[in-house]
């Protein structure tokens, strides 16, 4: 009877264990998914917040990047085409307010690719880059010649140009502004993404405002 005991108790001592064991494994084996495994259980935060600005005219630039043919139609970004004449519009207003004004193309674009709704004027700069449009071009020497201390930045895409541009803007010591109404992807999620990574990343968070164009004071 007591040898039946003592291995009773064993055997229920190596089954908690087992059991433990086991629970634990199950653990680490869903900690150790990858994101892709996880997926479906991602859930988007909740929205990012919009502010008014107030900017100086004298030292404020707006920058639109890849408004073009090649990226801004409507098989291609359908959003884009529609942001165009908010684009447009906010343009007239900054020009009419002193507001420094710089383009930007891809490598494969012109300036005579770029909509009519945002046609540089003659004496507006074009640079021609990739996603970084401060990377091989002067866009850096153009703004700090012109005393700019702050950015505002439309175009597309939202993943592409427009989150690398003001990235690189924020790492060289300008605060950025960017209106969600500018901005435009060929997916709402690139979109929504660029958002919330704007004020939650490193290198952008603190120092990039998300608003629209209506919330912007000149």
């Amino acid at each position: 009877m007591r040898g039946f005991t003592l291995f009773s108790i064993f055997r229920l001592c190596a089954l908690t264990v087992f059991f433990c064991l086991l629970i634990h494994s199950g653990v680490r084996a869903e900690s150790d998914k990858t994101i892709v495994e996880l997926w479906d259980e991602v859930k988007a935060p909740e929205p990012v917040e919009l502010s008014a600005v107030k900017l100086d005219p004298a030292t404020t630039a707006f920058l639109i990047l890849d408004i073009e043919q090649l990226t801004c139609n409507q098989m291609r970004r359908p959003r884009c085409v529609a942001s165009a004449p908010e684009i447009g519009a906010f343009l007239a207003q900054a020009r009419s307010k002193g507001v420094f004004v710089a383009f930007s193309t891809t490598n494969k674009g012109t300036p005579e690719s770029i909509l009519a709704e945002v046609k540089p004027l003659g004496t507006e700069p074009v640079v021609h880059s990739g996603v970084d449009k401060f990377f091989e071009t002067d866009l850096e020497k153009i703004l700090r010649e012109h005393g700019i201390e702050t950015v505002i930045i439309a175009g597309t895409t939202a993943e592409g140009a427009v989150l690398h541009t003001a990235t690189a803007a924020a790492l060289r010591g300008f605060t950025v502004v960017v209106p969600v109404d500018g901005m435009s992807a060929s997916a709402l999620y690139a979109e929504q993404y660029t958002a919330w990574h704007m004020l939650n990343a490193p290198g952008t968070k603190g120092k990039t405002r998300l608003t629209t164009f209506s919330m912007i004071g000149l």
